[in-house]
């Protein structure tokens, strides 16, 4: 079995179970492969789990690099951030997993540092967006990098919520206060992001 394919699998099983009750056995059993290889590819239990979660957020953030290769307006790459990092309905296993990940990476030292990575990715992404709206003059923000953190920030918190607690705000309502904050960072009209 292919360390991609493996990795996937890993994604899953900790996705239904869990970072905390994913052990290498149920990886090894969901893949068809044994406990040996497991080990074979990742050594502890701790590796194959900061690398199927750094391997899923991958997955997110190739799409986002996509994105910011391109060559459309600062307006539309910010539209197309907010829709792949707002939640969108349904459990997200992005999400579950991201959210499991933080909590994960209080105890897990190997777990905190791939978060990190991979979170401040996610901030730098949208800081560059948001600068270059600003150089165009389509925003108005003073400091790209805080408005970036503070946008991330709401829609982590507003993810949990959704995440861990489903109908207790619906999605179109979280949907509406990013749209609202993000163009109160960014000295726009909310219309232009819808």
């Amino acid at each position: 079995m292919r360390l991609e394919s493996l990795l996937s699998v890993a994604c899953d099983v900790i996705a239904e179970r869990g970072l905390a009750n994913t052990r290498t056995a149920d990886v090894a059993e969901a893949a068809g492969v044994s406990q040996a290889l497991v080990f074979y590819h990742f050594a502890t239990k701790e590796r194959l789990l900061s690398q199927a979660f750094a391997y899923a957020a991958e997955q997110d953030l190739a799409r986002v690099d996509t994105l910011l290769g391109s060559g459309a307006a600062p307006l539309e790459k910010l539209k197309k951030i907010l829709r792949f990092y707002v939640p969108s309905g349904g459990r997200s296993k992005s999400w579950t997993l991201w959210i499991d990940g933080w909590a994960e990476a209080l105890r897990s030292p190997e777990l905190e540092k791939v978060s990190r990575r991979l979170d401040l990715r996610w901030k730098e992404a949208l800081t560059e967006v948001i600068a270059a709206g600003v150089t165009d003059g389509s925003f108005t923000c003073p400091d790209p990098g805080g408005a970036a953190w503070r946008i991330i920030a709401l829609i982590d918190g507003l993810a949990v919520q959704v995440t861990v607690h489903e109908r207790m705000v619906a999605r179109r309502q979280v949907a509406e206060w990013v749209r609202l904050s993000t163009a109160r960072e960014l000295g726009i009209d909310p219309e232009h992001l819808a």
